[in-house]
């Protein structure tokens, strides 16, 4: 981004599965709207890359498995290519804006009411100086494209083999990955989600764009997805050891998201945000004091003042009313949203059946799911062409998947090289050795033992196929459908919407939610950690141990806490549905109340 230009928007969209925002930067970049783009699935990169290059009559060299580091050459390739298109698209539509009024009135009112560049630009219309230097200058000066960012999920880092032989760490999937971003001509920000990866942070050290350079302004910035304070702070540290500076913390909401969930210990985000706004200031010296340090170390120039650091944070946000709070009562930088966009065939690369299925979702059909082979809950969508595929090979006596891209084959319950839990092979040795049990267990136990081994869903695959779907791209190999990974907060959005749409309603000029109650984004999450706790006691078959009551103890005691926080919160909130979020907020009390933690 120029250093002389604000964000054009007070929101982001991040990263859905492997496909959802493959191409959102060339969707929506021109606009000033920043997304995220996945580049775990070099195979889909590599596609994409073809398919794009072809439709903006760009030169194409297809990059083969069997040309040396594949992987991070594809990324950089892939990158780079959406860094030309990008420019190119936000270049013609600056020419635009400087020539047609109704193009430059339409950008206007997507801009926020409260935004300093609608601010010129309007003021520039009302005075007539539509001269085409004038507008361009100043568009020039103060309109950027949105970022291009990425993101690596840092748990996706199998080792990779050639024959028998292992290869060095740096071929590992996510490191791979990181060196893709690395080498290409990008000036973003890489996303770090699903927690500290050491040894990838460590190899951030061989790449010299995420150090400041003589003006103190880093090339490529880090950005930490988060879901506590805590573990900001710890890993914003372990980076500065490194003389590596995270320039965002994106705090997420650990159930009320799409994808994988990583629950907190019954911490809700209402007081995670306080926690920020309240220590942030603590959270920049700490890690600038060890940042100086490390840098001074590596003989890197110092910077006389700590780095600008953001503080954003996204999931389960559906209403203006709710962004606005989030921005204003805890100072976030940026407001991420997700699911509502998979809704915006402008924004998001999503295929008709999938995109049709998620605009009929209520809440009953969006649920916490136990398919991902990573053994983390995983928010997906009743009704899917996975879904189907999957059932119908298990009713045939074939569960699992062909595994062909094995990114997720991180188990080494059967060998180094890992095997995936969604895979044919591994789901047919479980599912053998619990035939051999099965006289000795009521019938009830066997399929739910027997459902446990085959509900896992190969993610590589179904999270890929949207796009290969949307652009005719052909789908080779065994049939998996589609997987799609929204929030619970897509069951109150019913319809498809354009990017204008959808965009207005986020700034709060026409809303686009379905006529059903949907709650305050704060109480669904409180609701769900309840379900969570609930649930987490009633399926336990282990034997109870000290620890196991001590955990539930702390997670009922902190969700309390929580829910104090927020009585207070909402007494001095100016809101016209104050009284219904109190109320949701006693129900949420007394049921949290009613679950009696086991005694030993």
């Amino acid at each position: 981004m120029n250093i002389a230009t604000k964000p054009a928007h007070s929101f982001h969209i991040p990263v859905m599965g492997l496909a959802y925002t493959i191409d959102s930067p060339i969707r929506v970049a021109q606009y000033g709207i920043s997304s995220v783009i996945s580049i775990i699935d070099d195979d889909l990169l590599e596609k994409m890359n073809a398919f794009y290059s072809e439709k903006f009559s760009l030169p194409y060299q297809e990059i083969s498995k069997k040309v040396e580091d594949y992987r991070a050459k594809r990324i950089t390739a892939y990158l780079n290519l959406v860094d030309t298109i990008v420019k190119d698209k936000f270049g013609r539509f600056k020419e635009e804006l400087s020539e047609s009024k109704s193009a430059l009135e339409n950008f206007i009112s997507m801009l926020p009411n409260k935004s300093s560049i609608k601010e010129g630009l309007s003021k520039m219309v009302e005075e007539g100086m539509l001269i085409k230097e004038s507008i361009k200058n100043y568009i020039d000066e103060h309109l950027s494209a949105g970022e291009i960012d990425v993101n690596i999920m840092t748990k996706i880092d199998k080792d990779n083999f050639k024959g028998s032989e292992q290869l060095p760490i740096e071929f590992n999937d996510a490191h791979a990955s990181l060196r893709g971003f690395a080498n290409s001509n990008l000036e973003s920000s890489v996303v770090l989600s699903a927690g500290m990866n050491p040894r990838l942070y460590s190899y951030f050290e061989n790449f010299k764009d995420f150090y400041p350079d003589t003006h103190n302004r880093l090339k490529k910035k880090i950005i930490l997805k988060v879901s506590d304070f805590r573990s900001a702070i710890i890993q914003g540290k372990f980076l500065a050891k490194k003389g590596l500076w995270v320039s965002e913390y994106r705090v997420e909401s650990g159930l009320n998201c799409g994808g994988h969930a990583f629950a907190t210990e019954g911490y809700l985000l209402g007081p995670i945000l306080e926690e920020f706004k309240t220590k942030k200031s603590e959270l920049i010296e700490d890690t600038h004091a060890v940042f100086l340090k490390a840098l001074a170390d590596k003989e890197i120039p110092v910077p006389e003042k700590p780095l600008e650091i953001k503080i954003t944070v996204q999931g389960g946000v559906g209403t203006a009313a709710e962004h606005e709070f989030l921005i204003h009562n805890y100072h976030v930088d940026s407001v991420g949203w997700g699911s509502p966009f998979l809704l915006v065939p402008e924004a998001t690369s999503v295929d008709n059946e999938t995109r049709k299925l998620l605009a009929e979702a209520k809440e009953s059909d969006l649920y916490l799911s136990n398919i991902s082979p990573l053994g983390v809950p995983f928010n997906t969508l009743k009704g899917t062409s996975n879904e189907f595929y999957k059932q119908n090979r298990i009713d045939n006596h074939k569960a699992g998947s062909s595994c062909p891209k094995k990114f997720l084959a991180l188990s080494k319950e059967f060998g180094p090289e890992g095997i995936c839990t969604a895979s044919k092979k591994y789901q047919d040795v479980k599912l053998e050795a619990l035939d051999t049990k099965k006289g000795t267990m009521t019938s009830s136990y066997y399929e739910m033992a027997k459902n446990k081994i085959t509900e896992k869903a190969c993610l590589c695959v179904g999270l890929a196929n949207a796009s290969y779907l949307e652009n005719e791209i052909p789908i080779k190999g065994q049939q998996q459908g589609v997987v799609i990974c929204p929030g619970p907060n897509l069951a109150y959005f019913d319809k498809e919407v354009s990017l204008p749409q959808m965009v207005g309603h986020i700034y709060g000029k026409a809303s686009v939610l379905s006529e059903a109650y949907r709650p305050n984004m704060f109480v669904k999450e409180l609701k769900m950690y309840v379900e969570y706790l609930k649930n987490d006691i009633a399926t336990f078959t282990d034997e109870l141990s000290t620890k196991n009551v001590k955990k539930w103890t702390a997670f009922k005691s902190n969700l309390l806490d929580g829910i104090v926080y927020y009585q207070h919160l909402f007494m001095g909130t100016e809101n016209s549905n104050t009284c219904g979020i109190q109320s949701d907020i006693t129900i949420c009390k007394d049921e949290l109340n009613t679950i009696m933690i086991p005694v030993l």
